[in-house]
């Protein structure tokens, strides 16, 4: 015994096949355009019928999804719309994925006479970086590689924006990989991937970016503090790694601690403290900043009241009347 369902289903199938091109345009069914739908959505594909129609069926390709009422597919996802209007034979398909992309067919039998209303459900998915650089640390010089893979229908596009340790950010370029030669100090910082299809909001992911370079000093003042009094000399370096320091008088390496002298190093800055400066503390002192990739230096003096220092605080010279009378007749002899 056969089941007479089943015969007529495998039926509309054949002539399916036989009559691939015959779509229903009125008064049997509605031919329907693309559907276009966001992955996770749902779908629903809409069949127009009449009372002329005995036999409906929804098929993917050669799957059958329903014959009238009675659900084919395993597929706990699709489902029959209800409390529709009577000449509506709607299936739902909920989470859409990609696997779910394609053509699908309402099959009608009208008077033994099989068309067809043909749907093609097109599935977007929204931009998704899959694989991105890790973070790296460099040498000043070096040249840096970044890139980073994305998937996405429309297909994802990408550009890279640059954020610099002081905030500053811009734009650097566009597409999956990102090219810095000679690499420096001021292009350290978080490269930002941005991955977007207009489908969702972009998809973004970071990656740090760590340029090593030696010390260079930017602060160093000369500084004058009188007898007695409390004084302290800075020195401020910039590096990568930190920077470590030392201090000298002379050619004479000062410790923490010793004569009065107290050494404090935090961060980028150290500092050469007194607490109760003398005479013998005046003079010219060293700091010296290095890491592991070179090492530099800056002179300061501590001097006393009784000194001459230029505007930038930089060079002393003794005060005395006879330096002031050379300096005096000096500037008349200029003058002729």
């Amino acid at each position: 015994m056969y089941n007479p369902v089943c015969f007529i289903i495998l039926s509309w199938v054949f002539a399916l096949l036989v009559f691939p091109g015959v779509p229903a345009r009125s008064g049997d069914s509605v031919l329907k355009d693309n559907i276009t739908v966001r992955q996770g959505d749902s779908a629903v594909l809409k069949c127009n019928v009449d009372s002329k129609v005995t036999r409906v069926a929804w098929l993917n390709r050669t799957t059958i999804l329903f014959a009238g009422s009675e659900k084919w597919s395993l597929d706990p996802r699709v489902i029959l719309m209800e409390n529709t209007a009577v000449t509506e034979y709607s299936i739902k398909i909920q989470n859409v994925d990609l696997h779910d992309e394609g053509p699908y067919v309402c099959s009608i039998l009208t008077n033994k006479k099989p068309k067809s209303t043909r749907v093609h459900l097109i599935v977007q998915v929204p931009a998704r970086i899959t694989n991105i650089s890790k973070d790296i640390t460099v040498n000043e010089g070096s040249n840096v590689n970044l890139m980073c893979l994305a998937v996405g229908r429309p297909e994802a596009n990408i550009i890279w924006k640059h954020h610099s340790p002081r905030g500053t950010h811009k734009f650097v370029t566009e597409g999956e990989n990102l090219e810095l030669t000679a690499i420096t100090k001021e292009q350290s910082g978080s490269y930002e991937c941005i991955a977007s299809n207009d489908i969702s909001s972009p998809d973004v992911r970071t990656v740090e970016v760590t340029v090593n370079y030696p010390p260079f000093i930017s602060k160093a003042r000369s500084t004058g503090i009188p007898v007695g009094q409390r004084g302290v000399l800075q020195c401020e370096a910039s590096a990568v790694p930190q920077a470590d320091f030392e201090w000298y008088k002379e050619d004479r390496r000062i410790f923490n601690g010793i004569n009065g002298v107290k050494i404090e190093s935090h961060g980028k800055q150290s500092m050469l403290i007194f607490f109760n400066v003398s005479e013998e503390d005046y003079g010219n002192y060293t700091c010296v900043a290095m890491n592991n990739m070179g090492i530099t230096n800056a002179s300061i003096i501590l001097y006393g009241p009784n000194a001459i220092h230029d505007v930038n605080g930089a060079a002393a010279l003794p005060h005395c009347s006879v330096c002031l009378v050379l300096t005096v007749n000096l500037l008349q002899l200029l003058k002729f």
